[in-house]
């Protein structure tokens, strides 16, 4: 999922040392959601690069917006500054009690049901009936956050889809077209390795992987891959009929290869930089805008980091990089394929002010400021009227590119089992990419450990 930007610890403190301090600071000021009926608080994930203010910036404003429509009513915000898999940590830790819920929450769609089934939120169903400016969520987004038991969760703030980046300055020096478009991965790693014979001082390809890069590693990584390997009917990690996890199957293995072929063969990241936890910031704030990264297995989101203000200032991104769709393996229609995920904004079930929270809601999703967001932040629209809106699909390059691909989308069977089935493939990834582990022993050990996410609910195909 794309990291979330914003920052206001010091440039001076070590990523480590800012993420304690964060937490701590949590605690101490964390002594109860109910402490002030007139003051809400909200909970956010704050990037890890403390040049990037996107979040932090929209929120401030939207915090004034409401302060001034609601005299005496004061608004906290509550970042919290980690990669990934710690926020994800913390908000569930805060969650449990009265005493550290805050009254809003920013959820990750693929936990969101997690945080559900373990009682965490608050169903807001009847909000919604009361709210007119719901039916201008795309039907898609609304079941984002909808859980089994058929109520919503969430609302959702965006979504997003994927793609390849590539540079097409990098790619006029190997010789390589810069309309580039593959058609099936043969073709993406035979760029890859033109460009490490013919331009040796840059990195060939990004492909996200392992434990530290998270739910990056799975969802640009792995399932950029693993959706690509059938015809696209059919999902290959979840089975809808039997309401089981896919294990055993040769898609996966083939996912994993490639995986394996781009790092063995040293066309990614070395592994060290491809395992770091801020691979996402090195490569937004670094890699590419210093041109030297070829291609680039991501998210439409990348260039709120290249925005003025945004401390990665890169004007000309929209003029040096190409953008081309993930072909799927072989070349089989539909030919394309993207994964989508998003956020939500969700209200703890032990929030002492729900009714406020979800004022905050309504005035975060006018048309105007769903717009404003969107484009800050390098989303893609859930509102009909705001995608229908001239004014959106020009702001910015690479907008429209984006909003195509979600006709070739998919979504991930974001059940309870799901954060946990993605760390048993981060795990496999990660094992390949080190090359402690064959394809054979990776996948073997993620259908073992998929037994146990699962609780069993296992099929093999």
């Amino acid at each position: 999922m794309p990291v979330r930007p914003t920052a206001v610890l010091p440039k001076l403190l070590p990523p480590l040392l800012a993420v304690t301090l964060t937490a701590t600071a949590l605690t101490a000021c964390s002594s109860g959601s109910g402490s002030d009926p007139d003051t809400l608080k909200v909970s956010f994930k704050q990037s890890t690069d403390n040049s990037v203010k996107v979040m932090d910036e929209f929120l401030a404003d939207i915090k004034s917006q409401f302060e001034k429509a609601n005299p005496g009513k004061k608004v906290e915000l509550v970042p919290i500054k980690a990669p990934d898999s710690e926020y994800y940590t913390k908000v569930q830790q805060m969650l449990r009690s009265p005493k550290t819920a805050p009254d809003l929450v920013y959820e990750d769609t693929f936990l969101i049901n997690s945080d559900i089934t373990s009682g965490y939120l608050k169903p807001l169903d009847p909000y919604l009936a009361k709210w007119p400016d719901w039916n201008q969520f795309i039907d898609t987004a609304k079941t984002a956050a909808k859980a089994e038991d058929g109520k919503t969760y969430g609302v959702p703030d965006g979504t997003d889809t994927r793609g390849l980046w590539f540079d097409k300055g990098i790619f006029e020096k190997a010789g390589l077209p810069t309309d580039w478009q593959p058609k099936t991965w043969d073709e993406v790693l035979d760029a890859a390795r033109t460009i490490k014979r013919k331009v040796p001082e840059v990195t060939p390809l990004n492909v996200y992987t392992g434990k530290p890069a998270g739910e990056a590693a799975t969802m640009q990584g792995f399932e950029m891959l693993l959706y690509g390997t059938n015809d696209g009917t059919t999902d290959p990690l979840y089975d809808t009929a039997s309401k089981k996890w896919i294990a055993g199957s040769e898609a996966f293995k083939d996912a994993l290869s490639f995986v394996e072929t781009v790092y063995r063969e040293k066309l990614g990241p070395d592994v060290e930089t491809a395992l770091d936890p801020n691979i996402q910031t090195i490569v937004r704030g670094d890699l590419l805008p210093e041109g030297k990264l070829a291609i680039d297995l991501d998210g439409s989101w990348l260039p709120q980091d290249w925005l003025p203000g945004s401390g990665h200032e890169w004007p000309e991104w929209s003029k040096e990089l190409g953008l081309a769709y993930m072909p799927t393996q072989n070349g089989q229609a539909p030919g394309k394929v993207s994964m989508s995920g998003g956020w939500t904004w969700a209200i703890p079930a032990k929030a002492a002010n729900p009714d406020l929270a979800f004022d905050f809601i309504k005035t975060m999703q006018t048309k105007a400021n769903a717009q404003k967001w969107y484009i800050a932040n390098s989303g893609i629209a859930v509102r009909k009227d705001v995608a229908e809106d001239p004014a959106y699909a020009d702001a910015q390059p690479g907008i429209k590119f984006f909003t195509d691909l979600v006709a070739s989308t998919h979504y991930r069977p974001a059940y309870p089992a799901y954060p946990r089935v993605s760390t048993a493939i981060q795990e496999a990834m990660e094992g390949v990419t080190t090359g402690d582990m064959s394809v054979e022993e990776a996948a073997k050990g993620y259908d073992e450990e998929l037994k146990t996410a699962a609780d069993g609910k296992v099929i093999e195909k």
